[in-house]
C-alpha cells in the first residue's frame, strides 16, 4: 500500500502540520482523522466548495480534476489555479502533498 505525507499549511498563522495519507484516502480524511478543522457541508461528496484547499505540491499525483469538481471550486472564495476539493484529493501516487488550508472563517455554498 503507497503512503504519503500530506503537510498542511494554514492561512490563519497555525504552524504546519504533517500526517501520512494511505493509498485511497482523501486529503479531507487525512486532515478530520487527525483533527483538522476543515469544513465539509456535504460530507466529503463533492456536493460543495467548503473543504476547497490550494495544492502547493504533489497535483500530479492526484487524480484529474472532474468537471462537476471544477464547478464547486467555482463558487470557492479565492480559487487559485491550484485549487482543488481536499474530499477529491484522494493519495494515489508516491509523491508527498502540501497544501494550504484557506482561512475557515466563513459559511459554506
Amino acid at each position: 500500500m503507497k503512503v504519503v505525507n500530506i503537510i498542511y499549511k494554514f492561512q490563519d498563522g497555525k504552524p504546519d502540520e504533517t500526517h501520512t495519507g494511505a493509498e485511497g484516502e482523501s486529503v479531507l480524511d487525512v486532515a478530520l482523522n487527525n483533527g483538522i478543522q476543515l469544513q465539509h457541508n456535504c460530507g466529503g461528496v463533492c456536493g460543495c466548495s467548503t473543504c476547497h484547499v490550494y495544492v502547493e505540491s504533489g497535483m500530479d499525483d492526484l487524480p484529474e480534476i472532474s468537471d462537476k469538481e471544477e464547478d464547486y471550486i467555482d463558487r470557492a472564495v479565492d480559487p487559485r489555479i491550484n485549487s482543488r476539493l481536499a474530499c477529491q484529493c484522494v493519495v494515489q501516487g508516491n509523491q508527498d502533498l502540501v497544501v494550504t488550508i484557506p482561512k475557515q472563517d466563513f459559511l459554506g455554498h
